[in-house]
């Protein structure tokens, strides 16, 4: 990535690099900041839809006015007031689709007696969810293109609402895989995608602390849908709760519906981006089409000539096989102990209560400059808090102790959440961003299927859901310590290279 501090104002020749950056990398033009930084925002939101958030790392939040003066001007039929209520409507999308796969183990043991199925079994559902969410993003891409923003969240909104609503009347365990699964994920896929990367189309100046408030929505989701799903189970059974969930998911087609085009900004970005480049007469079948998309999208030679990208990469892919891996078994753990139902939710909220409060904090204070330059080392060590707490879970815990477990969660995740992104954007130059998250969503994608079934193995062998704590605390603590000690031993590497130039 560009040694540049990237800022939403004029760019500064005076800044600082953010990282150490090896010879590879190729600096970006100091002069074109504050376009390099609209469209990295832009971008990467229709890459990245679970972390498109998290440029607020990149944004001079708290800067002066002068500092956030933009370059590039809004259409004029954007309504200043209207574009508060697509960030409303941004914010809802975000509290349905990302919280969503959470709550799924409030469903886990009458699924298990329903269907006579095993834990493995059953974490299939939240793991084709997590992982279709990610890995349909290319495809999304074109829909994207072809229908537009507005079109694409209200179709995922029906398949997802469909999804649910026909998971009420599955028979058997295989059937809940496509309706429950497949629907639903592509769904929240084709919903997520285009409303976050629509924020971009309605702000410039305050396109930072838009993303902030909408990026509460996953927080906002925790903290409320667990009860709601607590309650429906109980007075409906897992069937009516499908079915009533699957309504509720519904109101994804309104927020769709007031996510209006604006003018010349009203194509999406890849969409500009693909009319621009192409140089192929007439229209493609649609399977040339992915192919093209998928291929353009990969950037896999910078796993083999940036090394910083690559190691980044691998550490984040074996992370995202043990985290948050833990949550989706927190509800069924705290019951198998003997707490009352209640009380099993109210460990769920604390996590998102803490995760609602922390995450825009962490934004602002990302961009101090002592900070920006330890990147890196805050992210690894949030890693390490996250893996060690999983310990807590593993000797006999009560009440009390689960629910400084979940805060202590919440914490990470809001410090690991708000990072992730914005340290890839570090290494990779500015033309290949798009390609370069693009591989880095299909290979978490990978680990994200195969987590909770994996867990659920783990769970059936044992009997004890404990181990599940236990070793994706050991995943998630090591890729920690993998990632500190290979960027520490990449920053010595390119010391000791540039100080034989330094002394000629």
């Amino acid at each position: 990535m560009p040694s540049e501090e990237v800022t939403t104002g004029r760019a500064d020749p005076t800044h600082e690099p953010l990282l150490s950056c090896t010879a590879e990398m190729t600096p970006v033009n100091e002069i074109s900041g504050t376009r390099d930084s609209s469209a990295r925002s832009e971008l990467f939101a229709a890459l990245h839809p679970d972390d498109a958030i998290e440029t607020i790392g990149e944004d001079n939040v708290s800067g002066t006015e002068e500092s956030l003066q933009p370059a590039e001007e809004l259409p004029e039929d954007v309504n200043p007031v209207w574009a508060w209520v697509v960030v409303f409507a941004t914010l809802v999308v975000k509290a349905l689709t990302m919280a969503f796969p959470s709550c799924v183990g409030l469903f886990y043991t009458d699924l298990q007696k329903e269907f006579n199925a095993s834990n493995s079994e059953v974490s299939w559902i939240p793991a084709i969810i997590r992982g279709l969410r990610h890995a349909a993003g290319p495809f999304c891409s074109l829909l994207m293109e072809r229908l537009g923003s507005r079109t694409t969240v209200m179709l995922g909104g029906v398949l997802s609402g469909l999804g649910l609503a026909a998971a009420s009347l599955t028979q058997s365990i295989g059937q809940l895989y496509i309706t429950a699964g497949v629907l639903t994920g592509l769904g929240f896929c084709f919903s997520l995608q285009p409303s976050v990367a629509i924020i971009g189309h309605y702000f410039v100046r305050r396109r930072a602390f838009a993303n902030a408030i909408s990026s509460m929505g996953m927080g906002l989701g925790m903290l409320c849908l667990p009860h709601l799903v607590t309650y429906l189970r109980i007075e409906f059974g897992w069937r009516g709760s499908c079915l009533i969930l699957g309504s509720v998911v519904l109101n994804i087609c309104v927020c769709g519906a007031v996510m209006r085009p604006t003018g010349a900004r009203g194509a999406p970005l890849l969409k500009r981006q693909t009319e621009e480049a192409s140089d192929t007469p007439g229209r493609l079948p649609m399977w040339r089409r992915v192919a093209s998309s998928v291929s353009k999208r990969m950037a896999f030679d910078q796993m083999l000539q940036n090394s910083r990208y690559c190691v980044y990469v691998c550490g984040v892919t074996w992370l995202i096989l043990g985290f948050g891996v833990p949550i989706f078994y927190l509800y069924p753990y705290a019951k198998a102990l003997g707490m009352a139902p209640s009380k099993a939710t109210d460990v769920l909220t604390c996590l998102a209560v803490v995760n609602v409060l922390t995450r825009p904090l962490f934004g602002l204070v990302y961009n101090k400059s002592w900070i920006k330059e330890r990147h890196i080392g805050f992210f690894s060590c949030a890693l390490l808090l996250n893996g060690l707490s999983n310990g807590l879970c593993c000797f006999g815990p009560s009440f009390p102790l689960l629910m400084v477990y979940a805060a202590i969660q919440g914490l990470s995740m809001s410090v690991v959440g708000s990072l992730m992104i914005t340290i890839l954007m570090n290494f990779v130059e500015m033309r290949r961003l798009s390609s370069a998250l693009g591989l880095f969503n299909m290979m978490k994608s990978v680990p994200l299927f195969i987590g909770p079934p994996l867990a659920g193995v783990l769970v059936d062998v044992t009997g004890d859901y404990s181990y599940v704590f236990a070793v994706c605390g050991a995943v998630v603590a090591s890729s920690g310590v993998f990632l500190m000690v290979a960027f520490h031993w990449l920053d010595s590497r390119a010391s000791v290279a540039s100080s034989p130039a330094s002394s000629d």
